[in-house]
């Protein structure tokens, strides 16, 4: 008997590995949206009934009333690390298993890392607009030499470590900031643990490489950016909740941080598939906020911001899929190696 899977947040990325693969124990339904109260609704009953596992990404939101809609859930896979997208009180209250991903993209994050500090310090982006324009004032966009630069690692995780290693390449001065500082990155690299408001104070470049726990909510505000030097840059691939959007669009008004490169920002639904929120009824007025706020802070010259795409290499993407396959098989047979909840 084969296994009822519902696949939400499909995409076309992602097709070349069903159609290289012999998924014969499975029959999968895919679904390009992403699954949440509003699109709960509109799944054909028979789904509901029968679908024993479901697979989607951070960008489905399942409360308590999404999954309650199922009948028969047996297994939620998420294609992503964080899991906060869904509800741990209601998975456990059914026992419901929840398996992840570890580790997917951590050296395609730490790449796009370093290629978003580049294309900051460099002025790539403003300098191609400019071309583009037809202006050619080469003298706007003189730059930094990397080597003489410090960068900041706020975290360092699997994607922090790879960001340290390859920033070392460049000669660059290294501070790190974690709870648990790694003793193997200190002995293998010139990497410098020091205290949260040290490396604020000296980096020029802070990297932002940690998981949002809810305890850490607006890391970096107006307290922050008035510690960072005017001259410095910020850089997010990790969670847009770790940011203080509006106050990062002061601090870089006002002069008192020079920039920013965000590959997340909060409420991603409302700024990165405007098409598909504004169907949405039951939107966030914070959300709704939020999204102007991007909207306007991706108008400053110094600013760049990416929609959630550090990840996004064929090469991550074969492999979430790879592992949610095995996590999903080895939790049916009563394992529970990749197993969160």
């Amino acid at each position: 008997m084969s296994i009822k899977m519902l696949v939400f947040d499909f995409r076309d990325s992602e097709q070349d590995f069903f159609r290289s693969r012999d998924l014969e124990n499975f029959d999968i339904t895919f679904y390009s949206e992403s699954l949440n109260e509003e699109t709960v609704k509109q799944l054909p009953q028979e789904d509901l009934d029968n679908a024993t596992v479901i697979s989607v990404f951070i960008n489905s939101e399942l409360n308590d009333e999404v999954i309650n809609s199922f009948k028969n859930l047996r297994i939620i896979s998420t294609r992503s690390t964080g899991v906060d997208h869904i509800n741990k009180l209601s998975v456990q209250s059914k026992n419901i298993a929840v398996v992840n991903v570890e580790g997917y993209g951590s050296r395609s994050v730490a790449q796009y890392t370093i290629g978003l500090m580049i294309a900051l310090v460099r002025h790539i982006i403003p300098a191609a607009r400019n071309v583009m324009d037809k202006k050619f004032n080469c003298e706007d966009f003189v730059g930094r030499d990397l080597s003489k630069l410090t960068l900041g690692v706020v975290g360092t995780g699997a994607i922090g470590v790879g960001v340290c290693k390859l920033a070392q390449a460049f000669n660059m001065r290294i501070l790190a900031y974690d709870i648990n500082e790694k003793q193997e990155l200190i002995n293998t690299t010139d990497v410098k643990y020091v205290d949260f408001n040290t490396l604020l104070r000296e980096s020029d470049i802070i990297t932002l490489h940690l998981p949002y726990t809810g305890d850490n909510l607006n890391m970096f505000s107006s307290e922050q950016f008035s510690i960072m030097k005017n001259t410095s840059y910020l850089i997010n691939t990790s969670r847009g909740e770790l940011v203080n959007t509006l106050e990062l669009y002061n601090a870089i008004s006002k002069g008192a941080i020079k920039g920013a490169a965000l590959d997340v920002v909060t409420c991603e639904y409302a700024s990165f598939k405007c098409s598909q929120f504004a169907k949405k009824m039951n939107v966030s007025f914070d959300c709704v906020e939020e999204a102007k706020i991007v909207k306007e802070l991706v108008k400053l010259p110094q600013v760049i911001i990416t929609p959630h795409i550090a990840y996004e290499t064929q090469d991550a993407i074969d492999y979430i899929l790879q592992i949610s396959f095995i996590a999903i098989l080895d939790c049916i047979k009563g394992g529970s190696t990749y197993r969160v909840y």
